[in-house]
């Protein structure tokens, strides 16, 4: 028997992750019984059975969640050996549901398990019968098109949320233009548009936005288009290109911070706000809370790391022969010395060290060893589209031009 244990100990650990919000309030909720009467989307009338509903917490797996059910150590090896093919016990994980259905009389023997990995499927494990059979089962999912227009009344995020969109488009549309527009230059009465699908569960639980089809921005007077495009369909990679089917991708991204304010340019003379004297101020503040991440904003190799008691905390990264960046005054430096980065990487957190009055990033920027304004200079571009491809893509993009452009009255 401890042979057994010992077995299915093994085979259910669990990776910790982090805790669930009942157990970061320093709260553990008892699991809930349920007289639901209704029958469940699982395929079981619950008014059949005894029913418990909880969250795997920090620390549990199947083997300890089950063990109490009144089934027996060798019911628990049987279990975990008849699933192994369908589910890895050991894939438990904190914060996702799970839903036990037990018998009704004086034993409340476990009839049946079903573990909810995401909100899209789940497993079921009927223990009813003397063989035990596992099932994974996947809900229906339909697509609802949106097409929303408008003009900013504030952030970008909060003007979708005014239209009841989720705050994860906002974060969608930032990374597409996050080559052509500074966001933090979008101004109030700026107008936009975007086509995209909604995901429903079952038809009616909503699910998220599932891609974009269009969209465009009123950035500095221009309007800014953006269109999905796969060049190569045998890859089915996904990028963005303009209507003119130049791609959104640049060399550099136009911020190392998603969401922020410039609080400080680019300037041979200012007064500094520590120091208290006029001096250059050779880089682009933007302020941001302590903790944000701050991206690298072109691929490259980390060439320095370090602290100074001007910069504090900093990050220097080589792009190439001709560019580098750097980045100021980080609570904290996550990546090191001769390290690979990409695009968009976390390379650290933003922070106050060094000489600064609040928390931002300081980013600087080099051309052929010469600090320069990032903001006022011109970039090179990404990768133009390919051979017959643009053909392919004006035809694509018409219809959607044409309805963005119709309810958008441009």
């Amino acid at each position: 028997m401890k042979y057994v244990l010992t077995f299915i100990i093994a085979l259910t650990l669990v990776v910790s992750c982090k805790n669930s919000d009942k157990e970061t309030d320093g709260v553990k909720v008892a699991k809930k019984e349920t007289s639901k009467k209704d029958n469940s989307d699982f395929g079981f009338n619950f008014a059949d059975y005894n029913v418990i509903q909880d969250t795997v917490r920090k620390g549990d797996t199947f083997g300890t969640i089950i063990e109490g059910q009144n089934i027996g150590d060798r019911k628990i090896y049987e279990i975990v050996n008849s699933i192994k093919d369908t589910f890895d016990v050991r894939g438990i994980r904190p914060d996702k549901t799970y839903t036990m259905l037990r018998s009704k009389d004086k034993t409340n023997k476990l009839q049946v398990f079903i573990y909810e990995p995401n909100d899209l499927s789940y497993y079921i494990f009927d223990l009813r019968d003397s063989a035990v059979v596992a099932h994974k089962k996947v809900r229906p999912v339909t697509y609802k098109r949106r097409v929303i227009t408008g003009v900013l009344k504030g952030s970008l995020s909060e003007t979708l949320a005014n239209s009841g969109v989720e705050a994860n488009l906002a974060n969608q549309i930032t990374k597409i233009y996050s080559w052509s527009i500074d966001f933090f230059k979008l101004k109030k009465g700026d107008r936009f548009g975007i086509a995209f699908n909604e995901r429903y569960i079952n038809d009616s639980i909503y699910n998220g936005v599932s891609n974009i089809e269009a969209a465009f921005f009123e950035y500095k007077g221009k309007i800014m288009y953006a269109f999905p495009f796969v060049q190569n369909q045998s890859s089915g990679k996904v990028d963005y290109y303009d209507e003119d089917g130049k791609t959104m991708k640049n060399f550099f991204l136009k911020s190392p911070i998603k969401f922020s304010r410039i609080t400080s340019r680019f300037t041979m003379n200012r007064f500094h706000p520590v120091q208290h004297r006029w001096k250059a101020h050779k880089g682009t503040d933007y302020a941001a809370p302590t903790g944000t991440p701050i991206m690298t904003t072109a691929a490259g190799v980390v060439e320095t790391t370090g602290y100074t008691a001007g910069n504090g905390n900093f990050v220097k990264v080589k792009h190439n022969g001709t560019y580098a960046t750097q980045y100021l005054h980080m609570s904290k430096i996550l990546v090191r010395r001769g390290q690979r980065v990409n695009q968009g990487d976390v390379i650290g957190r933003v922070g106050s060290t060094g000489l600064a009055s609040g928390p931002h990033v300081c980013y600087r920027f080099w051309k052929n060893g010469v600090q320069v304004d990032a903001l006022k200079l011109k970039l090179p571009t990404g990768t133009p589209m390919e051979g017959g491809n643009k053909a392919r893509f004006m035809k694509t993009i018409e219809p959607l031009k044409r309805e963005l452009d119709s309810v958008g009255n441009l």
